[in-house]
């Protein structure tokens, strides 16, 4: 089952791309722009491909080249068409130009996505053959030439991005437990403009811990949270000072997130439809609001994109097959049996040429495509990487093992005060 789910998940990124640049869509909607993230994604992807017969080296080799030169000539610059600034890229870019799409921000969260995608592919292609020593040369440039220092706008702290016409977004990473720790990890471990681990450790004082369902850990509402930076970092024993205070280190952390998801989905104390034990997860979605309609008698809000989480919400009855699937490494014993679930007796696998729906709301009253409610539309690049990459790190940790060997990684964790688990052994 999950090999069946693997590879229909592969074909996204194997088919919504750009031919002449590499760009990967970040949905399969018509018109859609490219994603930064999703195409950070892919890199990491397609050498995964390869190791099941999907895709030769050499194939592999030239749809890697392809991303990198373009992110190599691509312009950056402070004009508001460019690619990108300072190193960094933009949220969203045209699919066929390369350039800066619906006057998104400079994005530091999306560039460190698509840096973790690039160095896992520097780590994985190490022939010593012209086109894998180009890969390499051109994805350490790549990294190196990210002005992490400039991001911080002065601060100790990391700024979410960066407009032309604004300048930095008011928002920062230093609140609350987030997807920003690969993003520190490779500001931290960067050879050029790497940050002090300083604002790490202002970050990492706001973390809440919390004890829900008798399970304490360190909280965040949304899945994905819980899973995006771990596709890349084996956090198993590896530990900071706040896990050494608490006693367990993040891995633990998102697999006791990952039953308090479900718990919550069993006590459904919203009510929504079809919640239970094989049903559940919430994320970062599509909805089907903004709407307020009466369902059963009584007034509900629903939502469109919004981060939806549990057990403290916000929650509108959408749920996320894929990021379940996320949570294969952490709760194989749990998320198995409810992906089962999902693809026997919800079909929500079939619906789409790849894979499993991408969010869906049984209490939202529609005549879909099936009789489960509201179900979207479109597949998404961001949530097809994690669902074949964790499906691949559960199965055989080949997403973990490359990235160890990346002196990157290791130098950032260590120099953001994590040590134990497969650091102890590394000589990076």
């Amino acid at each position: 089952m999950l090999d069946r789910l693997q590879r229909v998940t592969f074909d996204y990124f194997l088919q919504e791309h750009d031919f002449e640049n590499g760009l990967v869509a970040d949905r399969n909607q018509p018109g859609s722009p490219a994603s930064t993230a999703a195409t950070g994604l892919a890199l990491t992807i397609y050498i995964a491909a390869v190791r099941h017969g999907v895709l030769s080296r050499g194939e592999a080799a030239a749809r890697v080249l392809t991303i990198l030169r373009f992110f190599y000539s691509s312009s950056q610059g402070p004009e508001p068409d460019s690619t990108g600034y300072k190193g960094f890229y933009y949220h969203f870019l045209d699919m066929k130009t390369g350039r800066r799409a619906q006057n998104c921000e400079l994005s530091t969260i999306d560039t460190a996505i698509l840096m973790a995608g690039i160095l896992t592919v520097s780590a994985w292609f190490t022939n010593n053959t012209a086109r894998e020593r180009e890969i390499r040369q051109l994805a350490e440039t790549l990294y190196a030439r990210v002005d992490w220092e400039w991001a911080q706008d002065g601060a100790t702290t990391i700024s979410h991005g960066w407009k032309p016409e604004s300048g930095f977004l008011p928002h920062r990473w230093d609140t609350g437990y987030s997807e920003a720790l690969i993003l520190y990890v490779l500001a931290a471990g960067a050879p050029r403009h790497p940050v002090a681990p300083a604002g790490y450790r202002q970050w990492a004082a706001s973390f809440e811990v919390r004890k829900v369902y008798d399970l304490e850990y360190v909280y965040a509402g949304p899945l994905f949270i819980h899973q995006l930076s771990q596709i890349w970092i084996d956090l198993r024993g590896v530990q900071e000072d706040l896990n050494r205070r608490l006693g367990f280190d993040y891995f633990e952390n998102s697999r006791r997130a990952t039953y308090i998801h479900r718990q919550y989905g069993i006590e459904n104390p919203g009510h929504f439809k079809q919640y239970g034990e094989y049903l559940w997860g919430l994320t970062a979605s599509e909805g089907p609001g903004p709407a307020s309609i009466k369902v059963d008698g009584e007034q509900r809000e629903f939502h469109g994109y919004l981060a939806r989480g549990a057990p403290f919400g916000p929650d509108d009855g959408t749920v996320s097959p894929w990021a379940v699937v996320a949570s294969m490494p952490f709760a194989p014993e749990i998320v198995i049996d409810t992906v089962r679930h999902a693809i026997e007796r919800l079909d929500l696998q079939g619906q789409s040429e790849y894979g499993l729906d991408a969010s869906f709301n049984p209490t939202f009253p529609s005549k879909g495509k099936n009789r489960y409610g509201w179900t979207s539309p479109w597949i998404l690049g961001l949530n097809q990487g994690p669902v074949a990459l964790m499906i691949e790190n559960f199965q055989s940790g080949f997403v973990w093992e490359t990235m160890r060997a990346c002196p990157h990684i290791a130098q950032g964790l260590r120099r953001l005060g994590f040590s134990g688990g497969w650091l102890e052994g590394s000589p990076l």
